[in-house]
């Protein structure tokens, strides 16, 4: 039905709520945390890279006879505009800087919707795991150990 490596509307749709839900999963974990960007934006990210990459492969698919259309120019373009979002969630005040990770996260979470969109779920989910991994486990890591250390220099 679709030129598309896909078998159905149905694939397509099963590439999208996997997005979905991978980009719910890394929301939901920096909703908990107090994070600006959450639920509902980690979500989005990876949904709408999902779809960016189903569309561009589809219409790859129905053009290939006609005009060169590739979709990993439209993964790259994806990338660009996440790293524009990311952008603006970073603030610089004096001299603390937030927003890094969200933005390194919305960053890798669009990664996680096109790996969704190709259909490489195995891939998306293994490194959604890392993303929970990164944000739960290393912070515990940062937080108690190197931030600790920190503290006790600037005391001295």
């Amino acid at each position: 039905m679709y030129p598309f490596p896909v078998s159905s509307e149905w694939e397509i749709f099963a590439r999208l709520a996997m997005a979905l839900f991978l980009g719910l999963l890394v929301g939901a974990e920096r909703t908990r945390v107090g994070k600006r960007a959450g639920m509902r934006t980690y979500a989005l990210v990876s949904l709408g890279s999902a779809l960016f990459v189903i569309v561009g492969g589809v219409v790859a698919g129905v053009y290939q006879n006609t005009i060169p259309v590739d979709p990993l120019r439209v993964a790259s373009q994806i990338v660009m505009g996440v790293g524009f979002l990311g952008a603006g969630v970073i603030f610089v005040q004096r001299s603390t800087i937030t927003g890094l990770t969200t933005a390194a996260g919305l960053w890798v979470v669009a990664g996680v919707g096109m790996a969704a969109g190709f259909g490489l779920f195995s891939i998306a989910i293994y490194v959604t795991a890392m993303m929970l991994f990164v944000f739960e486990a290393l912070w515990y890591v940062e937080d108690k150990f190197i931030r600790k250390g920190k503290r006790t220099e600037i005391k001295d």
